[in-house]
């Protein structure tokens, strides 16, 4: 949707919960508060699944290995996850969503789009609804979010950032262009790091820079994702918030605090994973044919190995069949293993004639 249209325009809105999941076990445990806390890993081993505020100043983040982490700073907190605590929360807030509108598309346990064009309230401002939902999820969940307002996705996921924590910022139909102009392109959502520093050495430093770019320019540097780029320095986001929001794979993983070599070791880490796996998909009733086995070393480098069954994978022993069939096909010594996943993709819902895809965080 351009900017220049004066019909029709969307009112959007991103709620980002503030540092969630550090933020719940800072809330059930007072002594907490106010101090570096890291969720997931621990001094010697494993990965940062989220961290506190106070833990960021040191810059501490999600997926830094914990022995970064520790050495950045020493007093920091780890404390295990508590996934089933986290999606309870995650259900309390949804509810509040769905009291304003149907249109409500989760990204993941902490953030959701909604789009209140039309909402249940009658409400004509986007940003009175923002203010009112924060202000429910603080009385009901004592957490804090932060929202962005705007006519598009794009914009209101990068609002939602410019003033965390626990912050609001509208960006009016009239100011998208000006914004987007200044903003720095590190700022940009669907632009990381390893873009941006490619688009610095192209002399592309904010979104004027971007926007001066033809597309063709841009599809020849970054491909089909140069469409993208083309359009959203132009303000331009025509994605719909989708409710029903199809994800990928189900996956999980484990770090352990040991490093594994021997193949019999890794097959039965890996049957144990399988036996988590199966559990999930069992639960979604969906079923998938790509078995994905991620292996990370010792050294932090990692490989995937990937196989497709001819059949859907509807049982515990046909995952552990596949899981050995890529295992031992692996000609090549392990390295010391720190970390195996396993997820399955490919996926069709029991009783549907046609594929779907979920996505379970590893």
């Amino acid at each position: 949707m351009n900017v220049d249209q004066a019909d029709g325009l969307r009112k959007i809105i991103h709620i980002d919960m503030d540092a969630f999941f550090a933020s719940v076990e800072q809330r059930d445990n007072p002594d907490l508060k106010g101090k570096p806390v890291a969720v997931g890993g621990s001094r010697q081993r494993g990965v940062v699944a989220a961290a506190s505020y106070e833990a960021r100043r040191y810059g501490v983040h999600s997926a830094l290995a914990s022995v970064t982490a520790y050495r950045r700073c020493p007093n920091i907190i780890f404390v295990p996850p508590r996934f089933d605590v986290y999606k309870k929360v995650s259900e309390q807030i949804r509810e509040i969503f769905l009291d304003y509108t149907d249109l409500v598309e989760p990204l993941s346990l902490d953030e959701a789009y909604l789009d209140v064009t039309s909402n249940k309230k009658g409400m004509p401002s986007a940003t009175l609804i923002a203010k009112e939902i924060r202000a429910r999820i603080k009385e009901t969940t004592n957490l804090t979010a932060s929202a962005g307002i705007s006519i598009n996705k794009f914009l209101a996921k990068t609002a939602s950032d410019i003033n965390k924590p626990n912050g609001l910022t509208l960006i009016k139909p009239d100011e998208a262009t000006s914004f987007i102009e200044k903003l720095k392109i590190e700022k940009f959502h669907g632009i990381g790091k390893v873009t941006a520093k490619k688009m610095s050495r192209m002399g592309i430093h904010c979104g004027l820079d971007l926007k001066s770019k033809s597309l063709s320019f841009l599809q020849s540097n970054f491909g089909k994702t140069g469409k993208y780029y083309y359009n959203i320095a132009r303000a331009i986001d025509e994605r719909e918030v989708n409710p029903n929001r199809i994800r990928k794979s189900v996956s999980v993983e484990n770090t352990f605090d040991y490093d594994i070599v021997a193949t019999k070791d890794i097959i039965q880490e890996l049957e144990i994973l399988s036996d988590s796996l199966f559990s999930r998909i069992e639960k979604s009733k969906s079923y998938g044919r790509t078995l994905t086995i991620k292996f990370k070393f010792d050294d932090f480098t990692q490989i995937t190995r990937s196989k497709t069954s001819f059949d859907f994978l509807r049982s515990k022993e046909s995952i552990i069949n596949l899981m050995k069939e890529i295992v031992q096909t692996e000609t090549s010594e392990f390295k010391p293993i720190r970390l195996l996943g396993i997820g399955i993709s490919n996926l069709e819902h029991e009783g549907e004639n046609h594929y779907i895809q979920l996505t379970l965080d590893f």
